[in-house]
Formats: C-alpha cells, structure tokens, sequence
C-alpha cells in the first residue's frame, strides 16, 4: 500500500492525515497550539508554533499508521488562508509573529486605501474586497513597522508568505520559496484573469516584489522534504488554501457544483469553472486550483457566525448543556414558533458585509420556549446559506442542483434537513468528513500519478446520508422572507465608533 500524507494547518492547531490509495484516511495526529491577542482585534500565531505543531503531528500520524517513510508517495499540504508571515531568507529564523487571517489591525490602513480609490480596482483585478482579512494590508504593516524590514526586503533578505509557503520552506530546509493560485489569490495581490502578481497592486500597496513567493500550480511536484525530518525523500507534491481544498474533497470538480463547510462560520463554495467571476453583490472569487492546465474559479461566500451561535446559546446563555443537545431540543418542537435569530455578533458577512450589524432575536411571544430560540439559531445557519447561495445566482453563476456539506456542523441531522428545507435542494454528506486534508491528498496524488486523473478520485468518494426537502416552495419562500425582515433590523444597529 502506498499513502500520501496530508498536512492540514488550522487556525487553532495543526492536523496530519494519512491516506491510502483507497482514498480512506488511516491515520490522524492532531495538535492544538498557542494563540496570542497582543491587543484588542489583533491576533498572532508564533510562526515556530505553527512548524513544531505541524512536524509533531506528521511524525505522529505515521508512528500510529506503524508505515515505512517509504511508502509515504507524497505530500500535501492544506492550510489557513491569509495569515501572513516574514522570515530571513538566511537563516530562516521568522521577522515578527504571524499576523493571523482574523487580524483587524489593519483597518485604518484599509481606510486610507479606499479613500484613495483603489477599492474598485482590488474588485476588478483580485475578485476580493478591501478588507484586512486579506494579506497585502497585513503585509504593509509589517513593512511600515518591523525595523528594517522594508531594507531587508528590497535586498531579498526577507521573504513573505502565507501558511503554505511557510511550511514547504520548511519542509524543503529552505530551498523551496512558493505558493500556489488558490493561496495567492488570497493576498490581494494576485491578478485572477493573469494569474500573476499584479504589478499595480504592489506598487498601491507599497509591496516589494522581492518578497513574493513564485506561483506554482496547485497539483504539482515542487521538490522533496528534507529525509531528516521523516526518514525519506518525499515528493511535496500539493498545496492548497484549506477552503478550495474542502472544495476539492468533495469532488466538486465541475461549474455548479458546491460545498457548505458547517463549523464556527460557514465557508460556502462554487465551482464556476475557468473564466473568472469579479462578484459585487458581496461574494469573493477566487482561484479554486490550478493542476496544470490553467486555473479553476470559484465564488465564494464566508458566513461568520454559524456554530458559534450554537457555542453562545450553551456558554453564555446556558440554555443547553452540549452543542449535541442542540439537535436533540430542536426537534422537540415542530417549528419555531415565529421566531428568527440573526446572530450578528460581529457583523455580517457575504452577501452583506455590515460591520454595523449586531444580533437580533425577533417574533418572541409569551410561549416561546428555549426549544424554539435553539431550533432559530439552526436555522439562521440555513437561511445565511441561503442569502450566499441567492447571491451567487444573482452573480450569474450557474444554480447548484445539490449542495455538499462537510465540517464539525454536519453531524448534526437536523441541522442538515433544515438546510435541504430552506434551499429545496438535496443536502450531501460524505462518509468521510476530513475532506480538507483529502482534498490536498488527493492533489498530491494526481501530481504522482498515485491516481490517474479527476475520475479516479471521484471514485474514490463515498456518500453517508442525503437529506431530500420535504417543505412546500410556498413556506419555504415566506419563511425565507421573515429572515430577511430580520435580518434588515439587525443592520446598521451599531454606530461607527462602536463597532
């Protein structure tokens, strides 16, 4: 049996999985590492932190797997996307911590760009939105506040990366210096229709090109790791943004096909094949992948509080006891009895982007019970799915006929009926729910030639369970509408300085 071993870098701890040819992980290591909040709205990673993390847990996936290196063909690599880090090309040793994708520290920056104009052409050029979620604002401020960090790299002697980059410099005791479309056209930076670096842009943002890693197709064989860090020559052979590579996992490898990732937010992604979609209804494109035969696009939409409103109803109201028991007292009750929930707790993001917007509770009544207000917050998962979906079709991308989903959320039935009720579309989970770490998997192996094209992985994907709709378009669209009633009396409810 020949594995590929998958490396899948989160926000909040470092993931390894071992996959056989089968396409079925064998063997998983996990391990969570530090967060640091310097101050209010900033948050950092220590870039070493992130390497240990990550090391530890490929040793340990294939100590538990009792495999040879050997037989490790590949590895692929999947990480967190837009956390920004700089490191001496010298010695390797990191310039300052990771600046991490949640960062706000760069918000007056941000303001200082969109007052000079340049927020229609970001859009044009990179599909994104000028936001300090993406790197290049991050990146400025390293420059304007690291001591002589813009010196160091005008000369080359300081290199920028994101997640992935960083750990094949690693991986590849520094002789790999890359990144590939779907993390660079996180950076705003990248153009989607070249898919280059956008020479306008770094010369806007203040960026020296010296810095950048060269983009290289997602599926691909770059070099080999270092032996001494797993006992053998193996190819590095994949690396994706951890989104496009959940994408990717679940065989979504056609225009129209779409994956929902259900955890603390939802990442809802289309395929829209190869020409690129500039969004403006509040949707981000992007480079889905690129195995070698030019880019694959996608539109997606990033819902920030999905799971997270289940963890608030069991923190800080303490209505339940265990998000499991969400699903359990939700399906207490038939319906809602009326009531709509938009978890706004730190605004809303696609297709709305209000920064302003704080939650609401809406339509309680003297016989609202605790049952009703948990099934509400299920729901508002589903009706914010909805909202991207909606968007994503008023953007001209071809309609989903089914929707796969994935994440820690999914385990939930109920959940995912709802979903399939609030969409009138078939809600798909997959037996295997690691689909991050198959999707830079599976990439690794098609640049190896473990499997031999796009049909051979799709074959290897199994289905747990369909949720079909059961309620009539005519409740679904009312219901839908009393959503978007109250989501209207969430927006805007904070004044400026405070949010």
């Amino acid at each position: 049996m020949r594995y590929i071993l998958a490396l899948d870098q989160g926000t909040t701890s470092s993931r390894a999985v071992l996959v056989g040819e089968d396409g079925v992980p064998v063997a998983i290591a996990q391990e969570e590492f530090p967060q640091h909040y310097p101050r209010p709205g900033w948050v950092e990673h220590d870039p070493e932190d992130i390497w240990r993390s990550q090391l530890a847990c490929a040793r340990g996936c294939l100590e538990r797997a009792r495999i040879s290196p050997s037989q490790v063909v590949a590895i692929g690599v999947a990480n967190q996307r837009e956390t920004t880090l700089i490191w001496d090309r010298a010695t390797g040793r990191p310039l300052h911590n990771a600046i991490v994708w949640q960062c706000r520290r760069s918000a007056p920056i941000c303001e200082e760009l969109k007052a000079s104009g340049l927020a229609e052409v970001v859009r044009s050029r990179t599909g994104l939105v000028l936001d300090p979620y993406f790197s290049a604002t991050k990146l400025m401020w390293l420059l304007r506040n690291v001591p002589q960090l813009r010196e160091k790299a005008l000369h080359g002697e300081a290199l920028f990366g994101t997640v992935d980059t960083y750990l094949i410099w690693r991986l590849s005791g520094g002789r790999l210096h890359i990144t590939d479309p779907s993390n660079a056209s996180r950076t705003m930076l990248f153009n989607l229709t070249s898919l280059r670096w956008d020479d306008e842009l770094l010369e806007a943002f203040g960026i020296p090109r010296e810095m950048l890693p060269e983009v290289r197709p997602s599926s691909s064989v770059y070099g080999e790791a270092d032996p001494a860090l797993l006992g053998a020559r193996v190819p590095i052979a994949s690396a994706i943004g951890d989104q496009q590579a959940a994408l990717f996992g679940q065989g979504c490898f056609a225009p129209g096909q779409a994956k929902n990732t259900y955890g603390t937010g939802c990442f809802l992604l289309l395929n829209v094949g190869q020409e690129p979609i500039f969004p403006a209804n509040g949707l981000l494109g992007t480079v889905a992948w690129d195995l070698g035969r030019g880019a694959t696009y996608a539109l997606e939409g990033s819902v920030f509080v999905a799971g997270a409103a289940i963890q608030w109803l069991r923190d800080e109201l303490g209505i339940i006891a265990s998000a499991r028991e969400s699903e359990e007292l939700a399906a207490t009750v038939a319906d809602t009895g009326g009531v709509y929930f938009v978890p706004a707790f730190v605004g809303l993001g696609a297709p709305y982007w209000d920064p302003h917007a704080r939650g609401v509770i809406a339509g309680l009544t003297r016989g609202t019970s605790r049952a009703h207000i948990v099934r509400a917050a299920l729901e508002a998962i589903c009706y914010q799915t909805r909202d991207v979906l909606e968007a994503m079709v008023r953007e001209g991308a071809q309609k989903a006929a089914l929707l796969r989903a994935d994440g820690g959320a999914a385990q939930n039935n109920l959940l995912l009926q709802l979903q399939a009720d609030i969409l009138g579309l078939p809600i798909e989970r997959p037996r295997y729910t690691e689909v991050t770490a198959l999707g830079a998997a599976f990439l690794a192996g098609l640049a190896v030639g473990l499997w031999p094209g796009l049909d051979a992985v799709a074959s290897l994907r199994a289905v747990d369970r369909i949720f079909e709709p059961r309620l009539d378009r005519r409740s679904r669209d009312a219901r839908y509408e009393k959503w978007c009633r109250a989501v209207r009396l969430a927006m805007n409810w904070a004044s400026p300085d405070e949010a």
